[in-house]
């Protein structure tokens, strides 16, 4: 049953449209993800006949960058699709409809190794008329030489053919950044310092953890212990602590080196977390410091979120 295209709204003019379409399994979901990063503003599995309407929406509402995902998961509806792109690019100025292929053997290797059923396994028999019991690899086969046959009409399309074959993530979102970021530049990673207390528990979110409790500790300064280590003179003791200054330099030097190797492999957000036993004293001032020389030194802004630093400090207990 084909399914009617709706005529394009012509406010979808101004927009920089990708549609983003291929063979399941050849990075469709990388491609998305790296659009989002760069500013696009991302629908997938979208329906044919939602296309038009969809960009005029997204216009409309002053997004002006749009991509869109359509692939074999909108079954019965993928007939319109042909004929959706064609109206697509007819009214609209800058329309780009990137297909994703791979060979047969690299798809059916993705899915082995993801342990994904394919797609097309629930669209009737395998298309070499083979049993379905006879092995789970022969199966994968058949589900990708038939979705191939039916992305064929899709594929004629495309303005960019990509094949994914022999791409990692990382090269493959590399390809992305260098073909659709404005200038080329690839965006830069969101990074934050998080100070807490190991008491508290680790951050479930930290990607690096580094401990501070070797440090003097205030809490054992009467006159420090109510206070906490975004205060001067606590920031001030803590400095002063034999070793802060140089684990600092340590610390910087580290992530000096390793942030913008991060980012080039695509990490896209990076939580550095700095832990003292309570998470009000040490950790916090810590945290600031590294923040702001990462920030002086690599021209980029850092956030500094302190997690436990509204906690409250238990008799007897360390912070």
């Amino acid at each position: 049953m084909a399914e009617s295209v709706e005529p394009m709204d012509e406010r979808a003019l101004d927009a920089e449209v990708v549609v983003v379409t291929g063979l399941s399994g050849a990075g469709k979901s990388t491609v998305l993800r790296a659009l989002t990063d760069i500013g696009y503003f991302c629908v997938d599995n979208l329906p044919p006949s939602l296309v038009a309407g969809t960009v005029a929406t997204c216009v409309g509402g002053g997004i002006e960058r749009v991509a869109l995902g359509i692939d074999i998961r909108v079954g019965a509806f993928l007939d319109a699709a042909p004929d959706a792109l064609k109206a697509l690019r007819e009214h609209a100025s800058d329309v780009t409809v990137l297909f994703l292929d791979a060979a047969d053997e690299a798809l059916v290797r993705r899915f082995s190794e993801t342990r994904r059923p394919h797609p097309m396994l629930s669209e009737g028999p395998a298309a070499s008329g083979r049993p379905r019991d006879s092995g789970e690899m022969l199966a994968v086969v058949d589900g990708v030489r038939l979705e191939r046959a039916r992305m064929f009409p899709i594929r004629a399309q495309a303005t960019l053919l990509l094949d994914t074959t022999h791409m990692s993530v990382h090269e493959l979102r590399r390809q992305v950044v260098d073909t659709f970021a404005e200038g080329s530049v690839e965006p830069h990673m969101s990074v934050r310092v998080m100070s807490f207390g190991f008491k508290h528990g680790i951050p479930l979110d930290a990607d690096l953890v580094f401990d501070v409790r070797f440090l003097d500790n205030p809490h054992f300064v009467p006159a420090l212990r109510d206070h906490t280590g975004d205060e001067q003179a606590v920031r001030e003791f803590v400095l002063a602590s034999p070793g802060a200054v140089e684990l600092l330099e340590h610390l910087e030097s580290l992530l000096r080196f390793t942030l913008p190797r991060y980012e080039r492999e695509g990490k896209s957000y990076l939580t550095i977390a700095v832990g003292c036993t309570g998470g009000r004293h040490r950790s916090v001032t810590l945290a600031v410091e590294l923040a702001r020389r990462l920030a002086s030194a690599s021209a980029r802004r850092i956030g500094v979120v302190h997690r436990d630093l509204g906690r409250r400090t238990t008799v007897g207990g360390a912070s």
